[in-house]
């Protein structure tokens, strides 16, 4: 009897001592919560006010990210960032010869970007995927195309994968992977595979590795470009589906990722292929009825949408420059990507600035995208200079080699 009694005094002290616990619990969050509400209010009037004291110049520069020649600062990327206040440049293997000269190629630009009048940082990208696509291929960890992830390795996997990469990249001083691939294809290497839910599943742990290593991933190629046999960056093509046929399989991905996480934590790249299905006329970079009443509308997507490199053939071909960054920017994109050709990259600037000038792109319209600009970088940028010591002990680590060789 007394060892009844006993259990059911300490089976009450348990009780208490729980209820006490949950209180605190919902205290504490309820505190994080107003935290994080006073926090987002106070960066919603700081982008106001920085909105509103911002030239027409330093508005269309935040709208664009570019790319540039050489493994140091020189004298055209210096003055793109000084100058036309560049929101954000691109790497590729011209510009990478070691971790540590890309960590102290970062910290370069940054400080450039820090002395400029915005005194905003440096959104700073790569092409990071793995298989064919991987920047720096001597000097980094070997990682595998998505396809031989998708077949022979789990969903906890592609996360690890991605975390290891984006932790080589945020040693660098790089904040975005343009990754995962959601093209739905059985033969592209750069693709998980067919079946829209695993690539949805894998693309969703990809993300959440890149965030876990402080890195921004990128959706692409949105709405889906694995149907198409046509290279982009040669020709144009079009996607002959209907919406329906879309909507259930090369779009699922990016819906169900867009439904299910943060939109501050990836950006949306959109394709330059058309989908007469939605615009007959325009590729879907150019496409209000895609950017805006598909991705932003139906799928109610709030992140920054960026386009794919403006000069590819498969719009190039077709539009000037000028042309190209208004239409881009009309049809509801964020981010202008000119990767290669510093005329090219005035040409963008120059023509959008001129749009505006002219009043063919509305100042709201302008404002909306800045604002977006804005608050990813006071979101997400809080650390931008690294330790290009440290991006040597990081990148290509034995555990990190010695981890993605078991997974063969």
């Amino acid at each position: 009897m007394k060892g009844k009694i006993y259990m059911g005094a300490l089976f009450f002290v348990l009780l208490s001592v729980m209820a006490i616990m949950f209180i605190q619990k919902e205290d504490h969050s309820e505190i994080d919560q107003e935290k994080r509400m006073d926090a987002i209010a106070e960066n919603q009037e700081k982008i106001d006010k920085m909105l509103e004291s911002m030239t027409l110049e330093e508005k269309v520069g935040q709208l664009m990210m570019i790319g540039f020649k050489g493994t140091e600062a020189g004298r055209e990327i210096n003055e793109l960032i000084e100058k036309n206040h560049i929101g954000g440049v691109i790497y590729f293997d011209r510009n990478m010869k070691s971790p540590k000269q890309v960590a102290m190629l970062s910290n370069s630009l940054q400080q450039t970007a820090k002395q400029s009048s915005l005194s905003l940082p440096l959104m700073v990208a790569v092409d990071q995927e793995g298989g064919d696509i991987i920047r720096m291929r001597e000097s980094v960890s070997p990682l595998p195309a998505q396809q031989d992830l998708g077949q022979h390795a789990s969903a906890e996997d592609m996360y690890k994968v991605a975390k290891l990469n984006g932790e080589e990249l945020s040693s660098m001083g790089i904040h975005i992977n343009f990754a995962p691939v959601l093209d739905l294809s059985e033969t592209d290497k750069r693709s998980v595979g067919k079946d829209p839910k695993k690539v949805y599943r894998y693309g969703k742990k990809t993300i959440q590795g890149l965030n876990d290593a402080s890195v921004t991933g990128a959706l692409k190629h949105f709405p889906g470009n694995g149907r198409s046999e046509v290279d982009p960056h040669l020709e144009t093509s079009s996607v002959e589906a209907n919406q329906l046929d879309l909507e259930n399989s090369d779009i699922y991905p990016f819906k169900r990722i867009i439904r299910e996480m943060d939109d501050q934590s990836f950006f949306v790249m959109v394709t330059h292929i058309k989908y007469p299905a939605y615009d007959q006329e325009k590729p879907a970079s150019l496409s209000k009825v895609i950017i805006e009443d598909l991705l932003r509308g139906k799928l109610n997507y709030g992140g920054l949408v960026i386009t794919d490199d403006l000069e590819m053939g498969a719009v190039n071909k077709y539009f000037t420059y000028e042309e190209m960054g208004m239409e881009a920017i009309l049809a509801g994109a964020d981010i202008l990507l000119v990767c290669h050709e510093y005329a090219h990259e005035l040409e963008v600037y120059e023509g959008l600035r001129e749009a505006v000038k002219a009043g063919k792109v509305p100042m709201e319209r302008i404002d909306q995208s800045v604002k977006r600009v804005l608050t990813y970088k006071l979101h997400a940028l809080n650390r931008t200079r690294v330790e290009p010591d440290q991006a040597e002990k990081v990148v290509k680590s034995p555990e990190s080699i010695k981890y993605l060789e078991s997974l063969k």
